[in-house]
């Protein structure tokens, strides 16, 4: 089905900061706004970070110090799968008699996948299980520290210099009567100290200075790189000797390591696994949550999921007839309902000049009834025995009707001689909003108002037939 296996087949137009067509099974809806919201159009917050491989969870804080890898779990420097941990015996001597030998537990580092072990690159084995792997020393960490604190000393001092003109311009009288809030973005990975000051702080903290009169702020400085007048020469076999490639690392695995960027097998060392995260989608207009993880990264489960495939009619491709050019052609869709009330759906043909209509390379002829389409049961899904509902079908429009979902054609004429083909038109439906408050009818029952929503569906049908 388009849905599953090919989502670029049917697209919906996302009217958010900018017009994007994505896959309904990629986007969100927000009850609020009753508008479609896409990745590019929310805001993303962080809940937490956690590891794949142990769940370890995290704050943002303490995933930031370890640079957002996991302590205890690494990677396989080859191929990139879980190292797992095992256990061999080895002959030691005993501490009383050195002449004997008993057998003692070992542990090492191996890749169930290329069968990589941290014994190929010398590493020593432990004696316990978890922790204390040897780890290479990058000799230019002095080097890159030096250089982030200097950045960051940079960026205070252009965020505060900033501030003190914008504080100046609003009240050149008196600007200490007054504080600042800065709402920038950091850079360099400056924290919160600076990011967003207390309210009602003194001018002089602003600016990073200190209360003690004639204490100097630590200045840092940089010595700028020098260019070497000689490189060191090439081996005289550099270009003769055969290469043996089980002993040369790719490029993939040279920039993965970027700190050291091995040349050879033997230089290859276990990197720390990559934290991932949790995060939390909000709809920019209204600031309402649109998806909601649970804060245990064990859990699948979501607080709030408003996707869209649960409130929008689905449009899918069922079967694609040969497609000649200027010759009309019936294509069978399925028209899915989601909710669990009667749904009714009016589909139209796109105006000409219309603004979001500039894909389309041939004619559609859409059903000009309304198509009803019954509420969502899921006991009754997967029924096959289940009774059909009373619905008076056109057998011209409506193809089959199974429970919530139903099969309806649509007539496509090519007007572009090669290429592939692409419709588009308008579907309008009903849509009930039980985020809204609730109005009591006079029966005494809840009934929420129905509001019609419009969406703009295109559809890739592939190329002519030949």
């Amino acid at each position: 089905m388009a849905t599953l296996l090919q989502p670029e087949k049917v697209l919906y137009l996302v009217r958010g900061e900018k017009k994007i067509r994505v896959p309904l099974s990629q986007l969100y809806f927000c009850r609020y706004c009753s508008e479609l919201r896409s990745l590019e159009c929310v805001s993303h917050e962080v809940d937490s970070h956690f590891c794949p491989s142990c769940l370890e969870n995290m704050p943002s804080a303490e995933a930031k110090l370890k640079k957002n890898r996991c302590a205890n779990c690494f990677d396989c420097p080859c191929c990139m799968h879980t190292l797992s941990t095992r256990a061999t015996n080895i002959p030691a001597p005993l501490p009383d008699d050195p002449t004997k030998t008993t057998m003692k537990k070992a542990y090492y580092l191996a890749c169930g996948f290329c069968r990589w072990t941290s014994r190929d690159v010398g590493m020593a084995d432990k004696s316990v299980a978890s922790g204390g792997w040897q780890e290479p020393e990058n000799p230019h960490t002095q080097r890159i520290n030096k250089l982030i604190e200097y950045y960051q000393q940079l960026a205070q001092r252009e965020k505060l210099e900033r501030d003190r003109k914008k504080l100046a311009r609003r009240r050149p009288f008196m600007p200490q009567a007054f504080s600042v809030n800065i709402h920038t973005t950091e850079k360099y990975g400056l924290g919160t100290r600076l990011q967003r000051q207390r309210s009602g702080a003194p001018i002089i903290a602003l600016y990073g200075l200190s209360l003690k009169e004639g204490e100097d702020q630590k200045e840092i400085t940089i010595e700028s790189a020098q260019a070497l007048d000689e490189v060191e020469p090439l081996p005289e076999d550099y270009y003769t000797r055969p290469v043996n490639l089980p002993e040369v690392t790719t490029l993939r695995q040279r920039l993965l390591q970027p700190d050291f960027q091995p040349a050879g097998a033997s230089q290859l060392h276990p990197r720390h696994k990559h934290l991932l995260m949790k995060r939390s989608l909000r709809c920019r207009k209204c600031e309402h949550n649109l998806s909601k993880p649970e804060f245990n990264p064990t859990s699948i489960k979501f607080k709030i999921q408003l996707v869209a495939v649960s409130y929008i009619p689905e449009v899918r491709i069922m079967s694609i007839p040969n497609l000649r050019h200027l010759k009309e052609s019936q294509v069978l869709l399925t028209l899915t309902n989601p909710v669990e009330n009667i749904t009714h759906v009016s589909l139209y043909t796109c105006e000409e000049g219309d603004p979001d209509d500039i894909n389309s390379t041939a004619k559609v002829l859409v059903p000009s009834k309304e198509l009803v389409l019954a509420g969502k049961d899921a006991a009754a899904e997967y029924d096959e025995l289940a009774e059909p509902q009373g619905f008076q079908d056109d057998p011209d429009v409506v193809a089959f009707r199974k429970s919530n979902k139903i099969g309806f054609f649509i007539k496509v004429i090519p007007q572009r001689e090669e290429g592939d083909v692409t419709v588009a038109f308008k579907l309008r439906h009903d849509f009930r909003n039980l985020a809204a408050p609730i109005r009591p009818t006079e029966e005494g029952e809840a009934t929420s108002e129905a509001i019609w929503l419009t969406h703009h569906v295109e559809l890739s049908l592939g190329p002519l037939a030949t």
